[in-house]
């Protein structure tokens, strides 16, 4: 039951959030938007699980909402600071490459932390060391005085969040 189950719905939380993706883009519950929604919510992540790292199991469901919410937030104000920083004089922008050392090992909550970085407006995950210890984050505007704290911050909003959830 379970093998059947798994070959069906690979990947049910993806499955989830691209039907309510496909329904937030139509905005409408009409049957025939949900029907061909649940449709690719079905065939894409079979045709997509071989591409999938297994993901460790989530240990802890609170800290994932919690960082989803804290993930919107960040991706809004980061919207409105980096169109203030692109509007305004881009002289007085200083942008920088910073290395956060990884306490996370496993790929896929890497993957996770790297993402979530590219994701937040203003910054990039532009390289993973070899020995997965480091990653490096291009940061559109950080004044030189303030590269530990952003470093500091990235570790407490992203990294310490997913080591929590995924206990890695």
């Amino acid at each position: 039951m379970i093998a059947i189950q798994k070959k069906l719905l690979p990947q049910p939380i993806f499955s989830v959030v691209l039907l309510i993706t496909w329904l937030l883009a139509y905005g409408s519950i009409a049957l025939a938007t949900i029907g061909t929604g649940l449709v690719w919510a079905l065939i894409v992540p079979m045709f997509t699980a071989r591409f999938w790292p297994e993901a460790p199991p989530i240990r802890r469901w609170r800290p994932l909402l919690l960082f989803t919410f804290v993930m919107i937030f960040d991706i809004i104000i980061a919207n409105l600071t980096v169109a203030r920083l692109i509007l305004g004089p881009t002289k007085r922008l200083q942008p920088c490459f910073l290395e956060i050392p990884l306490e996370l090992d496993h790929p896929f909550a890497i993957t996770i932390l790297a993402s979530a970085i590219s994701l937040t407006p203003g910054t990039v995950s532009a390289n993973l060391s070899g020995d997965r210890r480091t990653l490096l984050v291009h940061a559109l505007d950080c004044p030189s005085n303030q590269v530990d704290t952003q470093i500091s911050l990235i570790k407490a909003r992203y990294e310490a969040p997913l080591k929590e959830i995924f206990e890695c």
